[in-house]
């Protein structure tokens, strides 16, 4: 909400990147880890509807954001939607509760302290934690260049104007990513049920599904083209997300979920914030399309690994995890 204030750089770096990025950061952890407690054999579909919420703020926020910017200010945007997350965070504040245990314990028992370094400890020695937080990047990676260079493009290469850019290049993947979430939830946790890493090789096969609908949205010269690149690029990234924490949370100890998340969450956007650079590099070098198109590969990589890790590695954290619970 103090974003609204800034009057010079400083000020406008110190609000939006630490305050804001820095308040945010305490929510993603233990947010996912509260849902995990209460959905176990639910987990995947109860993380995909949450996640829809996610899809449609994006759609829903640019189009006010741009609204009221252009009627007030764009101070005014931040004074609005700054004033809705004080209000939303002093109602999950009394609203929101851990699970209570089902049988009363006798004597409390001793929690372990968790250090900072744990959770990296955990993530790194485990094979599939870490295949899963390498390929969390790999994700991160390319929606960041998506979404921060796909209305360039579309500005560019198809003369749009700027808020007819903005909405096109969000609305049909997210909208299409919304059916594919709940889809990806409902299968995640039916064909779970006889085997946990059919949840991984979901996701892998969601990134490969998805490559050629990369290239089709960064090489196509025909528009309804690039929107069908857009609809497929977000359907199929869906069976990414509704998994991720469902999968990490099943080769973790439940006392380090939330410590596991926020390593992955840390990784993931660190190298997913190099994208916007890269992509820029590209477009001076080879062209915006060339840029957009080689962000396939990336998910290519991605996909063949989970593969492999769904095959190789996944059962065997899996029970290993039960064994020592």
């Amino acid at each position: 909400m103090c974003t609204g204030l800034a009057n010079g750089i400083i000020m406008l770096v110190i609000m939006r990147s630490v305050a804001t990025g820095g308040g945010q950061a305490f929510f993603g952890p233990p947010n996912y880890s509260l849902l995990a407690q209460y959905h176990n054999k639910t987990r995947a579909f109860a993380m995909s509807i949450h996640q829809t919420a996610y899809y449609i703020g994006i759609i829903l926020s640019g189009y006010v954001a741009g609204y009221v910017g252009q009627v007030w200010g764009w101070r005014s945007a931040f004074y609005v939607f700054g004033a809705v997350g004080v209000i939303h965070g002093i109602v999950m504040a009394f609203r929101l509760k851990d699970k209570k245990d089902a049988a009363p314990q006798t004597e409390m028992p001793v929690k372990e302290k968790v250090k900072f370094t744990t959770g990296f400890r955990v993530v790194f020695r485990t094979p599939t934690a870490l295949i899963l937080t390498l390929c969390f990047s790999g994700l991160i990676f390319v929606l960041t260049g998506y979404l921060t260079w796909m209305p360039t493009y579309l500005y560019e290469t198809f003369n749009m104007d700027l808020a007819n850019a903005g909405f096109h290049s969000m609305f049909y993947t997210h909208i299409f990513a919304f059916a594919g979430i709940l889809i990806a939830g409902k299968l995640s946790d039916k064909f779970a049920a006889g085997n946990p890493a059919r949840r991984m090789a979901m996701q892998g096969m969601g990134l490969l599904v998805a490559v050629p609908f990369i290239v089709m949205m960064g090489n196509s010269t025909v528009l309804p083209l690039i929107y069908v690149g857009f609809a497929g690029f977000g359907f199929a990234r869906a069976f990414f997300d509704a998994n991720t924490y469902t999968v990490l949370y099943d080769v973790i100890p439940a006392k380090y979920h939330s410590s596991a998340s926020g390593v992955m969450i840390m990784t993931g956007f660190a190298i997913g914030a190099l994208a916007p650079i890269v992509l820029g590099a590209m477009k001076s070098a080879m062209g915006l399309s060339f840029g957009i198109s080689m962000l396939a590969v990336v998910w290519l990589v991605c996909g063949i690994l989970m593969l492999i890790g769904s095959k190789y590695f996944y059962n065997r954290d899996y029970r290993k995890i039960r064994n020592e619970q």
